[in-house]
């Protein structure tokens, strides 16, 4: 419930400041949103493993573990309210941080807390009008269709391969924006 909670927030709020922000700046974020999502994915095996070493002496599942876990996922979700692309990498990280191994459970944590946190921003843009609907339904239909379709190649490789092939992917997404 608190991921759920932090995940509302920072949907709301990250949209709120994407409407603030102006075009010229969100271009010159984007490469960088990116690359440190693919990095924090890319060593988030050694990230966690340095949290476990300053926490050995805390319970797994603590108050102040979850409460981290809370702050981090308030980040994410400004960042998906604000950028969105590249999330799934972040919020990948932050279970990976939090312990998770297995790559399917990471997926499922992170389609339903992604979920969660475009809504949130979904529900702002509209109020905000500041949806182009012929654009958007034909990115709902390739989100979907992209959504279902990696979910079921990614069930049948192995789950190093899943991660290298996203971070992967995130370095090309990278790459791209910067020499756009």
């Amino acid at each position: 419930m608190p991921l759920i909670a932090t995940g509302l927030l920072g949907g709301f709020v990250g949209a709120i400041v994407l409407l603030k922000t102006p075009p010229r700046t969100f271009l010159h974020l984007v490469p960088w949103m990116l690359l440190g999502a693919t990095a924090l994915f890319a060593f988030s095996g050694r990230i966690t493993e340095w949290i476990r070493r300053r926490t050995r002496h805390m319970e797994s599942g603590s108050k102040l573990g979850m409460f981290g876990a809370a702050v981090f996922q308030l980040f994410v979700a400004l960042y998906i309210g604000y950028f969105g692309a590249g999330a799934g990498i972040l919020m990948m990280a932050l279970f990976a941080m939090m312990g998770v191994k297995s790559i399917h459970t990471l997926n499922g944590l992170k389609t339903m807390l992604a979920s969660i946190c475009n809504g949130m921003a979904l529900v702002i843009f509209i109020f905000a009008r500041a949806i182009w609907w012929p654009q958007a339904l034909l990115m709902i239909a390739g989100a979907v269709a992209g959504g279902y379709g990696g979910a079921y190649y990614a069930q049948k490789m192995r789950p190093e391969r899943v991660r290298v092939l996203v971070i992967l992917i995130g370095l090309a997404m990278s790459a791209y924006f910067f020499v756009r």
